[in-house]
């Protein structure tokens, strides 16, 4: 009897002795690195989707009827400006030349004759030999085959317009494109023979939103004007764009307008038609930075925890203005002057008091 009280006691003892301890441990505050936000200007890069198009690009269309005679290039291939595609059956238009021609030369003829003769009047008429009213014929007779060698050389012109649509050329250097029509195909006036299209420089078409536009207008740094073009294989085009022009006005549907750059096409890797992502650097002056580390979320809000000036954690609501590599630049939330928590956000909770230990953000992270 006396041995169990003897172990009861120890153990009532032990039992006080490890709720003392539990409560001591309790009341300890525990020492936590703060940091505060970092203010510096810097840049961001912002990607938007892009449709690529050759600097020209026009449709090659027949404009007269025939069959066609000859293909002379295939798809693909690189032409010169002036370069004769196809040949489309001239053998009428031949013969139509060759009669304007002879007309021509016939109303040539009949006018000289008429020039002739109004001469030989003019001598009669000096001589008193024939009226004036004779002499009169004579001189409307000249001015009506003036006007029949005209019309004549017209018709003449219009024969040879006709004989060199008869060859389809290259408006400017560039590459051939699909061709629906192949030699011996009938086409008619208006019928779409290939595309042409010149890759020397491309543009890239790149919608932006109101807000980035006028971000991008109020700095007057024309290192914005440069971009970098990333493919859709991910791999970075080599060479760097510029910012050409920007539309007139906005899509009220997107809310966004449109940006135009110019890349150079050495390779001719880029193809119109194409899409890829363009980088757009933006400057931004005074931004506040802090490490993407002190984040988490609550409730789908972006939160950290602020250190009051009793040391008591509070846990405020931050919306970010964009991402660099592990930091954060805030928009709304928080100032330069606020102490954030930078470690051990998974121990404490809002309302718990810290020995807090202040440290320069150039201790934490090099941005």
């Amino acid at each position: 009897m006396k041995n169990l009280f003897w172990i009861l006691s120890i153990g009532a003892t032990m039992v006080l002795a490890a709720c003392s301890t539990k409560t001591n441990t309790k009341k300890e505050k525990q020492t936590f690195k703060v940091t505060t936000p970092l203010l510096k200007d810097t840049s961001y890069t912002q990607n938007y989707v892009a449709e690529i198009h050759a600097l020209q690009h026009v449709e090659i269309r027949s404009r007269v009827n025939g069959f066609i005679e000859f293909q002379h290039v295939d798809e693909g291939q690189q032409v010169k400006k002036g370069q004769v595609l196809f040949t489309i059956n001239n053998r009428q238009f031949v013969q139509n030349l060759d009669k304007a021609k002879a007309a021509t030369k016939s109303a040539e003829a009949e006018l000289r004759s008429a020039e002739i003769e109004l001469e030989g009047a003019q001598e009669l008429l000096n001589k008193n030999f024939i009226s004036q009213a004779e002499y009169n014929l004579a001189q409307a007779k000249v001015e009506a085959l003036k006007a029949n060698m005209e019309e004549a050389k017209a018709e003449e012109a219009q024969a040879e317009i006709n004989l060199s649509l008869a060859q389809i050329k290259a408006p400017f250097d560039g590459f051939i494109n699909r061709i629906p029509f192949k030699t011996g195909s009938i086409v008619e006036e208006g019928d779409l023979l290939t595309t042409i299209s010149n890759n020397r420089e491309m543009f890239a078409y790149f919608n932006v939103s109101e807000v980035d536009y006028l971000k991008h207008i109020s700095s007057n740094n024309n290192e914005n004007n440069k971009l970098h073009l990333i493919l859709v294989d991910g791999s970075a085009y080599p060479h760097q764009g510029t910012i050409e022009t920007v539309e007139s006005e906005f899509d009220n549907n997107t809310g966004t307008i449109a940006f135009r750059a110019k890349f150079p096409n050495p390779d001719n890797v880029l193809k119109h038609g194409a899409t890829a992502k363009v980088q757009l650097k933006e400057q931004v002056e005074n931004a506040i930075l802090i490490p993407q580390s002190v984040t988490f979320e609550q409730q789908e809000h972006l939160c950290v925890f602020v250190v009051d000036e009793q040391n008591r954690l509070q846990i405020r609501k931050i919306k970010p203005s964009f991402r660099l590599p592990h930091l954060i630049a805030v928009k709304e939330g928080l100032s330069a002057n606020d102490n954030i928590l930078y470690e051990g956000l998974q121990y404490v909770k809002e309302g718990d008091i810290i020995n807090k230990e202040l440290v320069s953000f150039s201790q934490l992270i090099h941005p």
